[in-house]
């Protein structure tokens, strides 16, 4: 139990940030009998973001009640349709917060300012001490950062009849121009008789504005047959996609565990919690390189014509599952993460592929160019 020497609370380790990273962190130290202190500027805050994972990336700890719904094989749609044979699943974000249970950590409701290697500064002027001190507070956003964006709505499901689960549809029927940057529908049933219809910009810099995707959910819903009473709940999303620092003092999307493809860093935060709590390093050599190796894949994602996104996506989702896995769940995974971009790579249309070289490597492409084989483990 953390206690207070007269300097501030000392305890084994001291967790800045309480989204779902910060508690499942502090939940498992928890766990292993370690003293904890958690600061967090509202620790009592409702999560109102939805939560998503594939079923194989949860960890065994984690209560069963905090999956809220199951999508045996999500449909993804480039320009034509692809069947994901992989169990995805919406987490119940009430149920995942209550089973992280912080029963014995000391919760300090402040906001952490300056963090050092042992000691946090809080805007009160209170210094903590801690063997260990964390930065679990998420990522500031910034205009320099590439973002991701969405609006959604909650809707009975009885009212989206014939829409099928889809974990991202680019199709064109959104009302936006052709050349304007492209947004997707994510559509997941979150349980209880509701489902989530979210136009989504995957990722921009700067990101698309929440009343540009608006208007395009509304056309959208309306060009397939689905009506809105405008007493709908309302989901907003804005957050940076990188500017994370792995590192040993960082965890959660702060520590560099957003997926820069998907904007996903919940399921590796509870992932990795526990071995972090044991004391083990989040970050491996292998995990450091695969981060790398993202960070390139978004430079592709950003620099990609409206156009194209599609296709590039069609690619993607007529890989072998094991591969589209290995790039998306597999953060430590090197070897898997290389061969998943190189598959990626050869599939691409030429044109497209030239683009992906040229933005990945940092370099105009001006004409045919052959791509070497080890272009993926730079």
């Amino acid at each position: 139990m953390a206690h207070d020497d007269g300097g501030g609370v000392t305890a084994d380790v001291l967790i800045c940030g309480l989204g779902p990273a910060g508690r499942a962190l502090a939940h498992r130290c928890l766990a292993r009998g370690l003293s904890v202190t958690v600061v967090d500027p509202v620790p009592d805050r409702v999560w109102s973001a939805t939560y998503a994972a594939w079923a194989d990336e949860l960890p065994e700890w984690l209560d069963p009640a905090a999956v809220g719904a199951t999508v045996d094989q999500p449909m993804a749609w480039g320009t034509r349709a692809h069947r994901i044979d992989r169990p995805y699943v919406v987490l119940d974000t009430n149920r995942l917060r209550e089973s992280l249970e912080l029963t014995g950590a000391e919760i300090v409701a402040d906001r952490a300012v300056e963090l050092t290697t042992g000691t946090a500064s809080l805007a009160s002027g209170r210094l903590l001490t801690a063997r260990r001190v964390i930065d679990a507070r998420g990522i500031a956003r910034s205009p320099a950062l590439a973002e991701q964006t969405a609006y959604g709505l909650v809707l009975d499901a009885r009212r989206c009849a014939g829409l099928e689960p889809l974990f991202m549809d680019w199709r064109a029927d959104n009302g936006a121009p052709a050349d304007a940057p492209r947004s997707f529908l994510y559509a997941v049933p979150l349980g209880g008789g509701a489902m989530l219809l979210e136009e989504t910009c995957l990722a921009g810099r700067p990101a698309l504005d929440g009343t540009a995707l608006r208007d395009r959910l509304h056309h959208r819903l309306r060009s397939r047959g689905i009506e809105l009473t405008g007493d709908e709940r309302v989901e907003r999303v804005r957050f940076p996609v990188e500017g994370g620092r792995p590192g040993r003092h960082t965890f959660g999307a702060a520590g560099g565990f957003a997926h820069t493809a998907t904007g996903y860093s919940v399921a590796a935060s509870l992932t990795a919690a526990d071995a972090v709590a044991a004391g083990a390093r989040a970050w491996s050599a292998s995990a450091r390189a695969v981060y790398r190796l993202r960070a390139a894949g978004l430079r592709a994602l950003l620099a990609l014509p409206p156009a194209d996104i599609p296709v590039f996506f069609d690619t993607f989702f007529t890989m072998p599952p094991a591969a589209q896995r290995a790039y998306l769940s597999g953060r430590t995974d090197l070897t898997g993460t290389v061969t998943a971009m190189r598959t990626l790579f050869d599939g691409l249309p030429p044109p497209l592929r030239r683009r992906v070289a040229a933005a990945t490597l940092g370099m105009r492409i001006r004409s045919r160019i052959r791509i070497p084989s080890a272009i993926m483990e730079q």
